[in-house]
């Protein structure tokens, strides 16, 4: 299920090494941008979204792969 969410935290270890020095005033690491915290948030939802869509998926596919009760 956590498989979906992996872009996800490459994407915020790549935000975090701040190749392209946007994330962080003069590169350090204790002076965050606008651009680091728009980012991240970006990232952290995509992975609750996907964890949660995963969630859902999982419990519909274990859904249709119970019997019907009898009845």
């Amino acid at each position: 299920m956590l498989l979906g969410s992996f872009p996800s935290t490459t994407f915020v270890k790549n935000l975090w090494k701040d190749s392209g020095g946007q994330a962080f005033t003069n590169g350090d690491h204790s002076q965050p941008t606008a651009f680091f915290w728009i980012h991240l948030l970006l990232a952290v939802t995509s992975f609750v979204l996907g964890v949660a869509v995963g969630a859902v998926g999982v419990r519909g596919l274990r859904a249709t792969r119970r019997e019907p009760a009898a009845g």
